[in-house]
């Protein structure tokens, strides 16, 4: 996670982009390729979203690169660790959600 934090900085900074990269912005630019993500499996039905062909787990691939780095390079604006805040969320969620039969 520190590498792809570390290459996230320098090819925006290459690039002169950091000035574009508010946590506002990113986190609009998060939704749409969140949104491109989803727009894959848009008129699938369910079996179909589950067997895809190679070209467009490509795409899916591409679409789930997107998500990540957009994720990265939010949570870097608050010096988050995804990894961290998703082991904690799972905490949260068992607590709210137990397995049923056990208190």
């Amino acid at each position: 996670m520190k590498k792809l934090i570390s290459n996230l900085r320098v090819f925006a900074e290459e690039r002169n982009w950091r000035q574009y990269h508010s946590p506002k912005n990113l986190a609009m630019a998060l939704s749409v390729e969140t949104a491109e993500l989803t727009e894959i499996f848009q008129w699938m039905e369910t079996g179909e979203s589950i067997n895809v062909d190679d070209n467009t787990r490509k795409h899916i691939a591409e679409e789930v690169g997107d998500v990540m780095i957009y994720l990265t390079m939010l949570a870097d604006k608050f010096d988050l660790d995804p990894i961290t805040c998703a082991k904690e969320k799972i905490k949260l969620n068992a607590v709210k959600y137990p397995v049923k039969g056990k208190f």
